[in-house]
């Protein structure tokens, strides 16, 4: 989702894109139709392999990795393998001549967060495999990237929904619940969320890895959180009466929270992110209708 959003505003501005896929991926058609756009063929497995890649690149971004799913977002030795994977990337990164690596890392980093907001001081303390397997991968591969001489910039991602969300998401679930005429299912969601637009996170982390940014960790999400209950009946409001929902009585269960301090990263890249809640869940909403 995030890669997809990325060639676009990068083409966009006019920059040329190597977009390293697996060559069995189904997804191949979500890169837009472009010059600028180069399909380059390569697994996480064999990185250094790769071939194809001018030796003159100016940054190298790290999307891929494996053990996503809920199924397997626990599995320790999954993501043992893309803390490897992450410090491949660095040596590709030099291979190809960049001066910058920009990594994605994760909210899992903090593990669950309850009534405070995020901000540069905030813990680390993941507890799920996939949280600490991201903040390894940072932490070794901004190692890595010094003593290569390669700046090393770290995109901390929130919650991105769009179109191309995974299924299975909170706002997948809902929308497939709504379309097929049943019931979606909450909690009480009472607490403070944070969502960002597909295509903001895309223009972020190309400001990430195009502008002058000092080497470091920028959070990518909105500049405001809100009650996840309001995003819910955003939703709900957005696609119509059709919609039914029904939220648990679960207050004295809470529930982590993701309410984010951005000025840093907004300071940074001068950038605020444009497209609301609403115009971007009535494209996510569009979208899944037209598959359906």
């Amino acid at each position: 989702m995030i890669g997809t959003a990325l060639t676009e505003v990068a083409v966009r501005n006019g920059t040329e894109v190597y977009a390293i896929i697996r060559p069995d991926t189904q997804r191949k058609d979500r890169l837009i139709e472009s010059p600028l756009i180069h399909p380059v063929y390569g697994d996480l497995d064999h990185l250094l392999e790769i071939d194809g890649l001018p030796a003159d690149c100016d940054a190298l971004y790290h999307f891929a990795c494996v053990g996503t799913s809920k199924a397997t977002r626990d599995n320790a030795r999954i993501h043992e393998r893309n803390i490897r994977y992450t410090l491949d990337a660095v040596e590709l990164a030099e291979k190809a001549g960049c001066r910058r690596f920009v990594g994605a890392g994760s909210q899992a980093e903090y593990g669950p967060v309850y009534g405070d907001r995020i901000d540069e001081n905030t813990k680390y303390d993941p507890v799920i495999s996939y949280g600490v397997g991201k903040f390894a991968a940072g932490a070794l591969s901004r190692k890595l990237c010094r003593e290569k001489n390669i700046e090393h910039v770290w995109g901390r991602i929130f919650s991105v929904y769009g179109p191309h969300d995974n299924k299975g998401t909170m706002l997948d679930y809902a929308i497939d619940c709504f379309i097929k005429g049943e019931v979606a299912h909450f909690s009480a969601s009472k607490q403070m969320w944070n969502y960002l637009y597909e295509s903001d996170a895309g223009e972020m982390f190309y400001r990430l890895g195009c502008y002058d940014v000092a080497p470091d960790t920028y959070f990518v999400a909105n500049a405001e959180s809100m009650q996840l209950k309001e995003y819910i009946k955003i939703l709900i409001d957005t696609f119509g009466p059709e919609a039914n929902a029904e939220f648990a009585n679960d207050a004295d269960f809470p529930n982590p929270e993701l309410d984010v301090d951005m000025m840093k990263t907004i300071n940074a890249i001068g950038y605020m992110p444009m497209i609301g809640f609403k115009e971007g869940i009535t494209k996510m909403i569009e979208a899944k209708k037209s598959k359906s």
